[in-house]
This record gives structure tokens, C-alpha cells and sequence, in this order.
């Protein structure tokens, strides 16, 4: 069996904020009748416990949202105890936690650097930008308190790396929100991600992106990295595109050809394929009674899986298929007034297949010059 992590959603779609733009709020209603959703000690040492059971060459968690700092340091001084309980002498264990990092105070943060974990904290650029979209529940801006969460992580010496959300807000000001996290912020590790929400009838959300603006700002974000910060400043795109033309290695669920990654573990021990396909159709099973590998080998897991590589028909002739791979299921939609976008079928055209085009088009050559770069230096 492949190697597999987990992204676990210990308070499912529950926040301290309301992110306007978020797309997970709405998953709160697969649970219906429960105020506030935690995982149990229970659900955690059972889940703990069958993945460390099965062979790994690094056992992955992510711990998500919702907001997951919401469960306290309790339940995360408990997921490294039971860790190393169930950890087989000499594993490997990576902690990933994505926080908007206003919960943190210095006795997390000591815990977070303690054992090692990544924590993305979430930024997505100046306050009249960030301010926009991630506010109080009482509608207020939220990055100063965010920026704090930033200062204890930098005094407590724990790895980050900045996440920022591509909206309507900031898709026009790449190079602004860019500088301001390498100059202001002085953050040198950078994950950029697409808005592309849709309402019920397959229409973008006002907040959502288009596919030519995407592309516009993947150029101009890639026309400042590559001024000069190309050795030290890592966007994660463009360290996975450079990762494909050195080794051929797919080292994202975008780019590679099958969808089976990772298993999404929700606060009640429900399994799913990936977070942008939490939904009743989708489920798999759920920790407590069902086997990781069983749910593996399912036929809903191997068909989601295939339907990555069942694109549309102009991806077989596009010079940018190996890098694209069809881009992300959730970006292949079919509006059918259902669910939040419509359905998502094998086939169908990526929302921003000709922003990717652009985007390579104009940016490959230069990627190519400094993947042959790598190459030499390799030996």
C-alpha cells in the first residue's frame, strides 16, 4: 500500500472567526444537532493508534479546521503523548498544523516547537487586504492578533510558513502582498491558494477568482520571486514545479495523477477522501469500526482516485498536462444547483485551465533554465 497521511479535522468546521470565503463552515451541517464538535480522547487514540499500525515512511498528521487550536494544548500535549506511545522505535512522525494563530499563547507555541510541528498561520497580505475577508465573529479585522500569533511562533522558534488565500480582495496586487510578507513580515516560506468558490447555481462566489486573473497573478507573483529571491524565498508552486522537472516527482495532490493522498479524519472518527470532498455521498467509513487499509482497497476511494487522470480531451494534447495533471477535482464542476457548486465529474475543463496555461506558458522556460541549474549543481 502507498504511503498515505492524515488531515485531521479535530474540530471540524467550528472557528474563533468567520472567514467569509471559507469553504468548510457549511460542513458543520453533516452533524447536526451538535453546538461545538471536538474530538474525543477516544477517537484520537483509536485513530493514533491504526495509522501507526500500518507501515509508513514518515507517519503525516495535519491537524486543520475549522480552527484546530480551538481543542487546547491538552489535546495536543495528548497527541504527541500518545505519538510516542504507539510509535515503533526509530519512526518518523511530522506534525503539519494550520492556524490562523490567534488562540496561541507562549506555553503552545514552547509545545509546537518542542515536538517539531510546521504550523502554517494563515496572512493573506496588509490589513486593508487581510482585514476584508478574516474577521471576528463580531466583524471585526483580525490581523493584529494574527501578527501576534506570528511574533510567539518566532520567539519560540517554530517552523511556519505563511498561507495566503488568492480572493478578489488581493488577486490584483500580487507584488504588493508578496513584498509585504518577504519585507514586512520577513516570512521566506509562502503557500498561495486559489479562491474558487461557487454558488448553487455553478456561479462564482463575489469573493472567487477567474481563471485569467489566477494567471495573472501566478505571472507577476513568479516576475518578483525570480528578480532575485529564487534562493531565498520558497513559494511551495514553485518548488513543486521545479521538483517535477528535476526528479519527475509530483510532491502535491494537484499535480499528480491519482487523488488518493491522504485520508480526511473528522472530529467523530468519519473518513473521507480529501477536504474539498467532505460530503454524506463521500464518506468512507469511520475510524472507530473501519480498518485504514480496508478503507484504502474501497472501490470509493480507488474511483475517486481514478477520476484524476479522467480529464477532459484537450488535456491529452496540452504541452502543460504533466505539470497540471488536470488541476484539482474540486476546480471540475458541472453546475447542477447542488451542493455548494454543482457536481464534480470526470471530464470537465479546470475552472482555471487558462490561467495554468498562461502562467506556464509565459513562465516554463525560465523554470526549465533554473531546474537545469539544479541539475549542475547536483553534479
Amino acid at each position: 500500500m502507498p504511503a498515505y497521511s492524515l488531515l485531521v479535522k479535530p474540530s471540524s468546521a467550528d472557528c474563533n472567526i468567520h472567514c467569509n470565503y471559507c469553504f468548510y463552515l457549511e460542513k458543520a451541517a453533516l452533524y447536526p444537532g451538535v453546538q461545538r464538535h471536538q474530538m474525543s480522547a477516544r477517537v484520537l487514540e483509536q485513530m493514533i493508534a491504526a495509522y501507526m499500525q500500518t507501515p509508513q515512511p514518515v507517519y503525516s498528521f495535519g491537524w486543520q479546521g475549522g480552527e484546530p487550536t480551538l481543542m487546547g494544548l491538552g489535546f495536543f500535549r495528548n497527541v504527541t503523548d500518545l505519538q510516542q506511545k504507539y510509535g515503533r522505535r526509530g519512526a518518523r512522525v511530522a506534525n503539519g498544523l494550520q492556524t490562523n494563530g490567534i488562540l496561541l499563547n507562549d506555553e503552545f507555541a514552547r509545545h509546537l516547537a518542542d515536538y517539531s510541528f510546521l504550523v502554517g498561520i494563515s496572512i493573506d497580505g496588509p490589513a486593508e487586504i487581510h482585514d476584508q475577508h478574516r474577521l471576528t465573529l463580531s466583524g471585526r479585522g483580525t490581523q493584529r492578533q494574527v501578527l501576534r500569533g506570528l511574533e510567539l511562533l518566532r520567539a519560540h522558534g517554530v517552523e511556519h510558513n505563511v498561507l495566503t488565500l488568492v480572493s478578489s480582495a488581493n488577486v490584483h496586487r500580487a507584488r504588493e502582498v508578496y513584498r509585504y510578507l518577504r519585507d514586512e513580515l520577513g516570512v521566506t516560506y509562502h503557500q498561495y491558494i486559489p479562491c474558487a468558490e461557487f454558488d448553487a447555481h455553478g456561479l462564482p462566489a463575489p469573493y472567487a477568482i477567474s481563471a485569467p486573473q489566477w494567471g495573472e497573478f501566478l505571472v507577476e507573483l513568479f516576475d518578483e520571486w525570480h528578480g532575485g529571491d529564487e534562493q531565498t524565498v520558497s513559494i511551495r508552486h514553485f518548488d513543486s514545479v521545479l521538483a517535477m522537472l528535476v526528479d519527475g516527482q509530483a510532491n502535491t495532490c494537484v499535480m499528480s495523477r491519482n487523488c488518493r493522498q491522504y485520508f480526511v479524519v473528522e472530529h467523530n472518527g468519519d473518513v473521507y477522501p480529501c477536504d474539498f470532498f467532505v460530503d454524506e455521498d463521500r464518506r468512507l467509513g469511520n475510524i472507530t469500526r473501519d480498518r485504514f487499509e480496508d478503507m484504502w482497497d474501497s472501490l470509493a476511494f480507488r474511483e475517486f482516485g481514478r477520476n484524476k487522470r479522467r480529464w477532459n480531451g484537450e488535456c491529452a494534447a496540452c504541452p502543460y498536462l504533466k505539470l497540471c495533471a488536470g488541476d484539482c477535482q474540486k476546480m471540475r464542476f458541472a453546475a447542477d444547483g447542488g451542493g455548494s457548486g454543482g457536481t464534480t465529474l470526470p471530464g470537465q475543463l479546470s475552472h482555471l485551465c487558462a490561467g495554468w496555461k498562461r502562467f506556464y506558458a509565459e513562465t516554463l522556460p525560465e523554470f526549465e533554465r533554473l531546474a537545469e541549474s539544479i541539475r549542475l549543481r547536483r553534479g
